[in-house]
C-alpha cells in the first residue's frame, strides 16, 4: 500500500504541474509548439493543426505541403474540441499519455530485466532504484514536461515504444510486436528495435518454457510487425484516400529529408552545406551509419537485449534526420533502470556538464541568429554539436560500463581492478 501511495503521489503532483503550468502561463504551449528544440516537421503540433483543419474540409491534409505526419492521428484528434477555443482537453489527454507512459516504464523497472537476464546477472545487482522513483524521473524531467506543454506528437511514438518493452518482458510477444508495429507506423525509426526487442521476447519465453526455435520464431514476429504495419497503412489508405500521397509526404520525407529546417540533430547543416549532386549518396551514408548501430551492438550485448534497447535508443536521439528533445527524454527515461552501472562510468560529470551548457545555451544563440540578427547558422549548429557530443559521452560511457559489468561477471577475481589493454 505505501509503493501505491508514492505511486498516487508522483503521477498526481506530475498531473498537477503541468495543469498549473498550463493553467498559469497559458501562452507557454504555444511558445513551446513554436520551438525547434521540442518540435520539428514530423512532430510539431502547429502541422498537425494544419493537416486537420485540410482534414475535416474533405481536402487530402498533404495538399499544403506541411503536414507529414501519420494519417490517423487526424481522426483521433477530431474528436477533441478546437484547441483555439478550448484547449484543456486536448492538454490534459496529452497529460494522461505521459502518466501511461510513466506506468509503463515501472512495469519495465519491476520486472528486473536491467539486472538479471537470462544469460547475463549483474554484478552490482542491489543497487538499483524502483519503479516509482523511475517513473518520478521521467514525469519531472524539464524535457519531458516541455514535450507535453507543446503537444509534440512524439509522445505517441514514445507510448509504442515503452508498452513494446513493457510487454516484452512480461513474455507477451505479439503485443509488444504489436506495440512496436503502432510506433514504427507513426515515425518509421522504431522499426529498427525489432532484432533486440524479439531478443528480449526470446529471453523471456526461454526463461519460462522450453527455448522455441529461434528462426522460426524471429520469421513468425517479423511477419506480425509487417502485418500489423500493413493494417495501419491500409485504415491510412481509407483515411487520405491515396495511398502514395501520403506515403511520400511520410516516410519518403523520412527518408529523403527535404525539410531542412534547424533542429538539434547533425544532418540539417550538413544538407545545408551539400551540392545536390552528392545529396542522395549521404543520405544513404547517414541511414546506413544510423541502422549499422543495431548489428554491432546485438552482436555485442547479446546477453542484455534491454540494454540494447536502451543504447538504441540514446543513438536515434543524436543521429535520427529529425532529433528533438523528446527522443532525449525517452533516452533519459530509461537509463535509471541502469543505476548499478553508474559507478563504472567515467565521464558521467563532463557528459551531463555538456548538456546543460547546450539546454541553456541553445535557445540563446537560436535568438542571436534568427531574430537578434547579430549571428550566423554556426552559432547554433556549434551548440548542436555540444548537445550531441554530451549525449555521445553518456552514451559511450553507459556502454563501456555494461561491458566492465559482463567482464567482472567473467572474471570476479579482478572485480574492481584496472583494466589495461596491452
Amino acid at each position: 500500500m505505501a509503493l501505491d501511495r508514492r505511486k498516487a503521489a508522483v503521477f498526481g503532483g506530475a498531473f498537477v504541474l503541468r495543469l498549473l503550468l498550463v493553467f498559469l502561463f497559458p501562452s507557454l504551449p504555444d511558445l513551446l509548439t513554436g520551438r525547434v528544440e521540442v518540435s520539428t516537421p514530423v512532430n510539431s503540433f502547429k502541422r498537425l493543426q494544419e493537416g486537420l483543419f485540410l482534414y475535416t474540409r474533405n481536402v487530402s491534409p498533404y495538399d499544403g505541403g506541411v503536414f507529414h505526419q501519420a494519417p490517423l492521428l487526424l481522426p483521433l484528434f477530431t474528436l477533441l474540441p478546437d484547441v483555439k477555443s478550448n484547449p484543456f482537453p486536448t492538454a490534459i489527454f496529452y497529460f494522461l499519455v505521459d502518466l501511461i507512459n510513466a506506468h509503463a516504464l515501472i512495469n519495465i523497472s519491476e520486472s528486473g530485466q536491467s539486472v538479471q537476464t537470462r544469460l547475463h546477472s549483474a554484478m552490482r545487482k542491489h543497487i538499483r532504484w524502483d519503479g516509482v522513483s523511475i517513473a518520478a524521473w521521467f514525469l519531472f524531467n524539464p524535457f519531458t514536461i516541455a514535450t507535453c506543454l507543446a503537444r509534440s506528437t512524439s509522445v505517441f511514438t514514445t507510448t509504442g515504444i515503452l508498452y513494446a518493452v513493457s510487454n516484452a518482458v512480461d513474455g507477451n510477444s505479439i503485443n509488444a510486436v504489436l506495440a512496436l508495429g503502432l510506433a514504427s507506423y507513426l515515425s518509421l525509426y522504431p522499426a529498427l528495435l525489432f532484432i533486440p526487442l524479439v531478443l528480449l521476447c526470446y529471453d523471456q519465453q526461454a526463461q519460462s518454457s522450453k527455448a522455441p526455435n529461434t528462426v522460426v520464431f524471429f520469421v513468425r514476429h517479423g511477419a506480425m510487425l509487417l502485418s500489423s504495419v500493413a493494417g495501419l497503412l491500409g485504415l491510412s489508405c481509407i483515411v487520405t484516400g491515396n495511398f502514395w500521397e501520403f506515403m511520400s509526404a511520410t516516410y519518403g520525407f523520412h527518408l529523403l529529408v527535404p525539410d531542412l529546417t534547424p533542429n538539434v540533430g547533425l544532418w540539417w547543416y550538413f544538407f545545408i552545406e551539400m551540392f545536390d549532386s552528392f545529396r542522395e549518396f549521404f543520405v544513404g551514408v547517414f541511414w546506413l551509419h544510423l541502422a549499422s548501430y543495431v548489428g554491432g551492438f546485438t552482436a555485442r550485448l547479446r546477453r542484455q537485449p534491454l540494454f540494447i534497447i536502451t543504447s538504441l535508443l540514446g543513438v536515434f536521439a543524436i543521429f535520427k534526420p529529425y532529433p528533438s528533445i523528446s527522443d532525449a527524454s525517452l533516452y533519459f527515461a530509461l537509463l535509471p533502470l541502469y543505476r548499478h552501472l553508474f559507478p563504472l562510468m567515467r565521464y558521467t560529470f563532463f557528459a551531463v556538464s555538456a548538456l546543460l551548457y547546450s539546454s541553456l545555451l541553445g535557445p540563446a544563440f537560436y535568438h542571436l541568429w534568427i531574430y537578434a540578427g547579430s549571428g550566423n547558422a554556426n552559432f547554433f549548429y556549434a551548440i548542436t554539436l555540444v548537445w550531441s557530443l554530451g549525449l555521445s559521452i553518456l552514451l559511450a560511457d553507459s556502454i563501456f560500463a555494461a561491458l566492465r559489468d559482463e567482464w567482472e561477471q567473467a572474471n570476479p577475481e579482478l572485480q574492481g581492478q584496472e583494466v589495461k589493454q596491452i
